[in-house]
């Protein structure tokens, strides 16, 4: 059988039914029952209701399996589907302002982690045009990994590509241990969920009805209680009954989030999510997002801004048609940058060029501003004393001194300017 008609309850005895036939068996029994103690005579009547729900049972356990677990969907085809990864325990709202802005980069820890996403020589072509070309990287599990570039980069192609909405031109590519295409569509589905900039909300619905109609697209299985978890997760448990319509733009997108949230996904592909969004409301979605990674779920972010990202991401890719690169932030800026230090002097050196001359460490210099000078040095922090000392023997009055920060910007415009000083 290709479906399981009922479902073993988890909690005491009996079963449920979860198809059109287990439903058309439970209408007929209750029929039998009614018959039997209303209209067969007595002493026959109890017994042969009793009997009647034997059978009922008995046909229930037959077509049924195993007791459903909370968190697990109802597939189509359960006999044929993949066995599906477990999903984390679900988000408790207590979690999200502890591990709010988490910045330390986990890079080394994933590495060894199995991928939840995989990509290798990847192409989307419509007509004559690449929207993405020869596109390879690889995501880890339980990673947050940011996916930057230009407006017409490629970035809402390769999320509805890698999930399932379009298919690629060439190349291959594994998402949530499934390859892409070989009929492992709905598979893949099933594992994932997606919430675009625009989460498409019904406005006439509530917050819980329109929950209710995604979590049946879904057939999940124990929807109010994922409904409840969801609403408590995104902090709306107070406002289920409100229409959406009514709901500010950031209220929508913690609607949208917990629509992603029902069927427990093992990735969410999040295109744009603080798009729009005030500072609070802002604040609220990356606190869910790192929520939602310290549960081991996986977050394919697409994002403008670069400042989220540096602080959310444990990587990140700049994608403009083909991929630039791919690394945690500081992988990026020492494969773009050399390490310079920065010096402030309350006024212009007399002569800068005698001060850092033969200075241990320092391989150059340029001034960058009055009593401003950028120093190469390869190891900064070894050479911060010795510029220190010459800088007093120098007589100046020294207002900082310190090694340079690149900003994930830095290195976003850095490589995009490059692309257009090419393509000029």
């Amino acid at each position: 059988m290709s479906r399981r008609w009922f479902v073993r309850r988890r909690v005491g005895f009996g079963v449920r039914p979860v198809t059109w036939q287990s439903w058309t068996i439970t209408a007929l029994a209750l029929g039998l029952m009614l018959v039997a103690l209303l209209v067969v005579r007595r002493p026959w009547g109890a017994p042969g209701a009793l009997v009647v729900v034997a059978l009922y049972l008995a046909v229930g356990y037959a077509t049924g399996g195993r007791t459903r677990a909370t968190g697990e969907p109802i597939a189509p085809d359960e006999s044929s589907a993949p066995p599906v990864t477990p999903a984390p325990a679900p988000v408790a709202p207590a979690t999200l302002a502890r591990v709010a802005h988490e910045t330390v980069s986990r890079a080394g820890d994933l590495a060894g982690r199995e991928a939840a996403i995989e990509v290798v020589a990847l192409t989307k072509r419509f007509g004559e045009r690449d929207a993405f070309r020869d596109v390879s990287f690889r995501v880890a599990a339980g990673e947050v990994f940011g996916f930057l570039g230009p407006n017409g980069a490629g970035k809402t192609t390769m999320v509805r590509t890698l999930s399932t909405l379009l298919a690629p031109t060439s190349g291959s590519a594994t998402v949530a241990g499934l390859a892409l295409g070989e009929g492992n569509g709905e598979a893949i589905r099933q594992r994932i969920a997606v919430m675009t900039e625009s989460p498409g909300l019904y406005g006439r619905l509530s917050v819980r009805e329109n929950l209710e109609f995604f979590a049946g697209l879904y057939r999940l299985s124990d929807a109010r209680g994922r409904i409840e978890r969801a609403l408590e997760a995104v902090n709306l448990a107070g406002r289920a009954n409100d229409p959406c319509a009514s709901l500010s733009k950031g209220l929508r997108q913690r609607v949208g989030l917990a629509r992603v949230l029902l069927n427990d996904p093992a990735i969410i592909f999040l295109d744009e999510p603080t798009s729009g969004l005030d500072p609070v409301a802002t604040r609220e979605v990356l606190d869910l997002i790192g929520a939602l990674r310290q549960r081991g779920v996986t977050i394919f972010l697409t994002t403008h801004r670069l400042e989220e990202a540096e602080r959310l991401c444990d990587r990140v890719a700049i994608l403009n048609t083909t991929l630039r690169i791919v690394g945690d932030t500081d992988e990026l800026r020492r494969a773009l940058f050399a390490r310079s230090l920065e010096v402030t002097t309350a006024a212009p050196l007399a002569d800068p060029a005698a001060t850092f001359a033969a200075i241990p460490g320092v391989a150059s210099w340029r001034a960058d501003g009055d009593g401003r000078y950028v120093l190469e040095a390869p190891e900064p922090r070894d050479a911060a004393p010795h510029v220190a000392r010459a800088l007093v023997a120098a007589g100046a009055d020294v207002e900082s001194l310190g090694e340079s920060h690149h900003s994930l910007e830095d290195v976003y415009l850095q490589l995009i300017d490059e692309d257009a000083a090419v393509s000029a």
